[in-house]
């Protein structure tokens, strides 16, 4: 009779576990990223400043608003796949591109999350010329 006609399970053969005595157990999880892949601020910064110069150098303020938006979403497309060959395992990136007119007018900006300070991080860069004024942000934030 067995354990099933009784309605009782039947239990699992361990004996191959008992045979070996030398596993060793490795952690394969891990919480925090290591120095070498931790994300990079200061290299987040100068791409963003080679994008913004390779793009807006030579570019005036739109006139149109569906150009703009073209723009700034190309723009943002543009700064989070050159981030992504950077190849920042395990960090989701976030881009933000603020575009406006330069008509000597001042802006400010400010943005707030809640974050791990230890493994999320952010950069930045700005770009002016004499028609536009555009910031772009990158936020790096570490999947657990």
């Amino acid at each position: 009779m067995t354990g099933d006609e009784e309605g009782i399970p039947e239990e699992p053969d361990v004996s191959i576990l008992e045979q070996q005595q030398d596993l060793t157990l490795v952690s394969t999880f891990q919480v925090k990223p290591t120095l070498e892949d931790k994300f990079k601020p200061q290299a987040a910064r100068e791409l963003i400043y080679s994008v913004l110069q390779e793009t807006l150098s030579d570019k005036t303020y739109p006139a149109e608003p569906s150009e703009v938006k073209e723009l700034v979403k190309s723009l943002a497309i543009k700064i989070k796949q050159r981030c992504r060959e950077m190849d920042f395992a395990k960090y989701k990136i976030v881009v933000n591109v603020v575009m406006g007119e330069q008509r000597g007018a001042g802006v400010c900006s400010a943005s707030r999350c809640f974050w791990d300070a230890e493994t999320d991080t952010c950069a930045s860069n700005t770009f002016l010329n004499d028609t536009i004024f555009c910031m772009a942000a990158i936020f790096a934030v570490y999947f657990y």
